[in-house]
């Protein structure tokens, strides 16, 4: 196979134009079209007269030798690469127990997933409920405000990730081939087919669901477990090594190797980890909004004329503003086509987030509009100062709300302004179970209320319209990343209770389902490694 990059047509080529540009890049009179795997596919709207969709692909050819040859001198030509993800073996001499994994989140799922795949039978427990009925239970909350502390968006089967856009995007170089394997487990558990090679691969809450049931099924096949309902409330730890999981305050499970794979949500988890001596960290993590626009308007001020094109759909967007003071503002986990959702998973407290579904083709666009904050922000001292700031804002944003889960939220007129909202305007708020119009800086650190007014300003000479009189402002989004880190060594176990292997979001090593699923494959790939180091010893 010959891999080529760069190849760019106009985003609404004809179905055979591409065979025919890696013809021409190869020198060759034609390519079958089967002979073409897509490697990469994005697109580029930088010049709004003439989008293009750039594509990198491998092709196979009959005298490969002699095509490389004659192309020596395209650097955008080359052999592609061979190598794909190598599962490591798990050796259970000696009546091993199995490893433990608490939390079925990306990096939970991925880690069970390789363990089960190497043969280490792993025991996977979750806190929450099968995915099925806790769609149920969010639903619930979302229609009615019936919050059940142990099945929402946080906790539950695929964890936060499955109530979101299911965005798969991230920065990892895929040398060891662990991000293309994540994908390919996706696809094969019902995900499309195009999240192999979209720039910008997203699934949708409305698939994740089914994806990741598909997965738990793929675990217990190959003889792992998979325990609901299930909390993991203390560690037996003997001459500084795990010896044992306690679950549920009083069942223990043996086992020398736990994978902590808690989402950033888990906070008694954080608790009884600190409480057990286990060494962490308070870390940053960023505050602020939830903003909606119309979707049209996004696609107008990114596609220009093409707006609304079928082979576009809907635009997404990704800003950043640097205030003089030091302090930045950001969009992050911008949802096309999609609606807030309350995400809050303790009684008394309103969270917010986003989510699409598969097809994006809700009305509104939202995205989080995030400060970033440092411990010195925090106002107390230790690893858990982090949460206490988060759940004092959170309970302000319930008050604010109404103290009925429905959000506080303000016009961005009238935020720029600096006055209360008393109802919203043309742009309807997708948040449920409802809104309450009031001004955002009762429910928001002064500091992050100045920054964000300057970044809405400043962001609106990137993207036109963003300063919108009539966008919604949604609070309180506080939740994008941990507010802790539970350190860890080089062979990425703690670094105070050995088998313990903090991994994933909730421990402060990732920031995305990818990046959690292959925080996951890390450390299972770990546990592997010092298992079959011990058995050859």
């Amino acid at each position: 196979m010959i891999r080529i990059r760069e190849i760019s047509l106009p985003f609404d080529h004809a179905p055979g134009a591409l065979a025919k540009a890696a013809a021409q890049k190869l020198g060759l009179p034609s390519v079958e079209a089967g002979a073409i795997r897509l490697v990469r596919k994005s697109i580029d709207a930088r010049k709004k007269q003439r989008i293009l969709a750039v594509y990198i692909v491998d092709v196979e050819v009959a005298d490969e030798a002699d095509v490389l040859a004659r192309c020596a001198g395209d650097g955008h030509i080359e052999q592609a690469p061979q190598a794909g993800y190598v599962t490591p073996k798990y050796s259970s001499t000696g009546g091993k127990p199995s490893p433990v994994v608490a939390g079925s989140g990306p990096c939970g799922l991925f880690a069970a997933l390789l363990l089960a795949e190497a043969g280490a039978r792993p025991i996977l427990i979750e806190r929450g409920r099968e995915v099925a009925a806790r769609v149920r239970d969010v639903q619930a909350f979302w229609r009615e405000g019936v919050l059940n502390p142990e099945s929402n968006v946080p906790f539950g089967e695929g964890g936060a990730g499955t109530f979101s856009d299911g965005k798969l995007t991230t920065q990892i170089k895929d040398k060891s081939g662990r991000v293309r394997k994540i994908l390919a487990e996706m696809v094969a558990a019902g995900a499309p087919e195009e999240i192999l090679y979209d720039a910008r691969p997203h699934i949708g809450t409305d698939r994740l669901v089914g994806v990741v049931k598909n997965l738990r099924d793929t675990i217990l096949s190959l003889g792992g477990q998979v325990r609901f309902e299930t909390k993991l409330t203390g560690l037996v730890v003997r001459d500084g090594r795990i010896t044992a999981a306690v679950v549920n305050d009083g069942e223990t499970i043996d086992t020398d190797a736990v994978v902590l794979a808690a989402g950033h949500s888990a906070r008694d988890t954080f608790a009884m980890l600190h409480g057990c001596g286990v060494a962490m960290e308070a870390k940053p993590f960023s505050i602020g909004v939830r903003i909606e626009h119309p979707q049209t308007l996004i696609d107008t001020a990114q596609y220009g004329r093409f707006a609304g094109h079928p082979r576009l759909g809907a635009a997404d967007y990704k800003l950043v503003y640097h205030s003089g003071g030091g302090r930045s503002a950001y969009t992050f986990c911008m949802c096309p086509g999609g609606e807030v959702i309350g995400s809050s998973s303790e009684p008394g407290g309103v969270v917010t987030n986003g989510m699409s579904r598969y097809a994006r083709k809700q009305p509104n666009a939202n995205s989080a509009l995030l400060v970033g904050i440092t411990p010195a922000d925090f106002g107390g001292d230790g690893p858990l100062a982090g949460i206490a700031f988060q759940r004092q804002w959170e309970q302000k944003a319930f008050a604010a709300g109404g103290s009925n889960y429905f959000a506080p939220a303000q016009r961005v007129g009238d935020f720029l302004a600096g006055k209360a909202s008393s109802a919203m305007g043309a742009v309807r708020p997708s948040y449920s179970p409802g809104v309450t119009p009031c001004d955002l800086a009762e429910c928001l650190p002064a500091f992050a209320v100045k920054t964000l007014r300057q970044a809405i300003v400043e962001m609106d000479h990137k993207l036109h319209g963003f300063a919108m009189p009539d966008a919604v402002m949604t609070a309180v989004e506080s939740r994008s990343s941990s507010p802790v880190r539970i350190l860890r060594d080089e062979r990425l176990q703690s670094l105070s209770v050995k088998g313990l292997y903090p991994a994933g979001e909730g421990a402060g090593y990732a920031g995305g389902i990818i990046s959690a699923a292959v925080d996951g494959l890390k450390v299972a790939e770990a546990i592997c490694a010092g298992c079959n180091s011990l058995a050859s010893a």
